[in-house]
């Protein structure tokens, strides 16, 4: 199988990768598997219980915003699938490209204060090839503004 992975996170700020994602879809009729990434890793010194609860809670959300991400895929014409994993983002978006033999990975990078944003647009960017490197998809990153 090969396709297109789109990682979300969920919110406006997804809103560009999942049209950037379905655009892609519609010119290469390839089709697309939604990503979300349940990371708990700074919870790591929390009580299991507290920690098992707020996974299943992430997940939940998860699987209703991979759902919404589906339904405007199909109402576009394009074939879509989601998918949760739990663990380290990079990790779980090179083993889903892996898996899939995916052609492209979509990844957004949300403007916003430059405090509160992971991502400076260098990181972004060696993130993005350290994906590509790994995966053998080709990374595409979609600006909060691009559509």
């Amino acid at each position: 199988m090969s396709g297109i992975v789109c990682a979300i996170r969920g919110g406006p700020a997804s809103k560009p990768t999942i049209i950037r994602a379905i655009t892609l879809a519609q010119e290469t009729g390839q089709k697309i598997l939604f990503l979300y990434i349940v990371n708990l890793d700074f919870l790591e010194r929390t009580a299991s219980s507290r920690t098992h609860t707020i996974t299943k809670e992430l997940q939940n959300m998860g699987e209703f915003i991979l759902l919404t991400a589906q339904v405007q895929a199909q109402q576009q014409g394009v074939e879509a699938d989601g998918v949760i994993r739990e663990g380290n983002v990079s990790d779980e978006i090179i083993q889903l490209c892996q898996e899939t033999q995916a052609d492209y990975v979509i990844l957004g990078n949300p403007k916003g204060e430059p405090e509160t944003n992971a991502f400076t647009r260098e990181r972004l960017n060696t993130f993005a090839q350290h994906i590509e490197e790994a995966s053998g998809a080709k990374a595409i990153l979609v600006e909060e503004d691009q559509t």
